[in-house]
């Protein structure tokens, strides 16, 4: 699913009015109608007051014309008019007229009004500001929307939460509303899932309004939101007449005294993700715990106990993926360096594998391209440099990815993955995941779907869905406190039966 901007989804909705011959107006009500529906559909004439503060633009117009719809089926409603400014879109002033044709007059607010009453028990609606705020909020509105934030009643956010901008973070954090419930016209928001933003946002769901759907089939966006139905087109399912050799001979590089653990999670998750053969090559230290741990993993080691120093593979491996508890002794880094400039097959780069390279800048002319890098956030500040916002975090991150020819996986709570100048936003996963090796069991499954040919990207995209559904299915089980690296590691079967899961049929036999 496609992820426009604010510039973007004006000139769908401009589109969509020429092409369907309609009037501003007219999709405004499509809005409201869609609107509507889902309050009433839960509502069902439920007498709870709800209150609408509503701007004087087009996300104002949607409100009165929401208001309109719920006062002809008889809800107890109080709009107020936040009057910010003198300016007034023709939509929101036809509406405006509508309303008051029905005998209901809207407070105006203002800077000098006292702020209404609203009581825990009622329904906010917040269309005070939509997604084309370029400037911060005058004082007095964003102590109108601390207001709404404190007075801790349901707060349902049209199209995005009033007071966040739709391409940079907040001017004032307080001013900005945390909708209980944000209904998004058409096509989420970036700001929904970055982790600045994403906190407004408690949940969101799209509303059809019927923009043209050429116009959003041709229109290329940034930024892709990933969910089942983009993933499920990359899986590549087994041949009956394939072998072990057929899905590749993948090797996981790092491990050093005290971490051979990360090694050992990212070999298993290579291994059950269905890569047809796994060595990981490590220290001597590590030999017989990850023997033992994992015996369908074969074992090479390098000539020092505790830590490697150089690294010497017997055979042409499928995939590699390197960095994970490697430690940055200068005998490893130079190890490290020296088996990228004899590596031309795209690598997994992850922990120190990645500090290695921030530290060395000049080692990154050598990684091959299309390697996938999968930092936290703290080792991608220091391949890219410091950030103001997410908003530049991820221009950083396009920029270090155009000029290196590298996958980058930017890991959250939303995991983005970016190549070049596009983003892939996933939506699997949970707080659950938030726990020690976590990230090794994802380098390990990027490796091994790289081993089984998919591309590198592909593999990138395909490898965070997944992980976060294996995640997602173990928290379902266990909890998210009780969620461990082997957990998500033991569920990644259970994630590929859910991914291939055939949606139920309705039973129309009328039994």
């Amino acid at each position: 699913m496609k992820i426009f901007s604010a510039p973007q989804i004006y000139q769908a909705d401009k589109s969509t009015i020429e092409k369907q011959q309609i009037s501003s107006d007219e999709l405004m009500e499509r809005a409201a109608t869609q609107l509507f529906e889902w309050i009433h559909s839960r509502l069902r004439g439920t007498q709870v007051r709800i209150q609408l503060f509503c701007g004087i633009g087009n996300n104002g117009g949607d409100g009165m014309a929401l208001a309109r719809q719920l006062l002809e089926h008889g809800y107890s409603i109080k709009v107020y008019v936040v009057n910010y400014s003198e300016k007034r879109s023709d939509d929101f002033l036809l509406n405006l007229e509508r309303l008051k044709e029905r005998k209901l007059w809207p407070d105006f607010l203002t800077k000098d009004s006292e702020l209404p009453e609203i009581s825990p028990d009622d329904i906010v609606v917040d269309a005070i500001f939509g997604i084309g705020l370029n400037r911060a909020p005058d004082t007095w509105v964003g102590h109108l929307i601390q207001h709404i934030n404190e007075s801790r009643a349901f707060v349902l956010a049209v199209d995005i939460p009033s007071g966040l901008p739709s391409d940079r973070a907040p001017w004032n954090p307080s001013h900005v509303v945390r909708g209980s419930y944000v209904l998004s016209f058409q096509m989420p928001k970036l700001v929904f899932f970055l982790p600045e933003t994403g906190v407004y946002v408690n949940q969101w769901e799209l509303l059809d309004i019927g923009l043209d759907e050429e116009v959003l089939q041709k229109t290329e966006a940034d930024f892709e939101l990933i969910g089942r139905p983009e993933v499920l087109p990359m899986y590549r399912p087994r041949l009956k007449f394939s072998h072990k050799g057929t899905y590749g001979h993948a090797v996981i590089i790092g491990g050093s005294y005290g971490k051979i653990g990360a090694v050992q999670l990212a070999s298993n998750a290579c291994l059950t993700v269905g890569s047809g053969l796994v060595t990981a090559f490590i220290p001597k230290c590590g030999y017989d715990a990850l023997q033992t741990a994992v015996p369908e993993v074969m074992v090479l080691t390098g000539s020092r106990d505790k830590s490697i120093s150089g690294i010497e593979i017997p055979f042409e491996p499928s995939a590699v993926g390197i960095g994970m508890g490697i430690g940055m002794d200068d005998d490893t880094v130079a190890a490290f360096g020296t088996f990228l400039k004899e590596m031309e097959r795209p690598l997994v780069i992850d922990a120190d594998g990645l500090n290695i390279l921030a530290k060395h800048p000049g080692m990154l002319q050598d990684v091959p391209g299309l390697s996938v890098l999968t930092p936290h956030p703290k080792e991608l500040e220091r391949l890219v440099g410091k950030w103001k916002d997410d908003f530049e975090k991820l221009e950083r991150t396009k920029a270090f990815s155009v000029k290196h020819n590298v996958v980058v996986v930017v890991k959250g709570a939303h995991t983005i993955v970016v190549y070049k100048e596009k983003g892939y936003v996933n939506t699997s996963g949970n707080p659950g995941m938030a726990t020690a090796g976590s990230g090794d069991v994802l380098t390990g499954m990027i490796t091994g779907l790289i081993s089984q040919g998919y591309l590198p990207l592909e593999a990138a995209i395909f490898g965070v869905h997944l992980h976060g559904l294996a995640g997602d299915v173990c928290a379902s089980k266990n909890g998210y406190e009780a969620v461990k690296a082997s957990g998500i590691v033991e569920h990644i079967g259970s994630a590929y039966m859910e991914l291939l899961r055939q949606p139920e049929t309705e039973n129309n036999s009328g039994t």
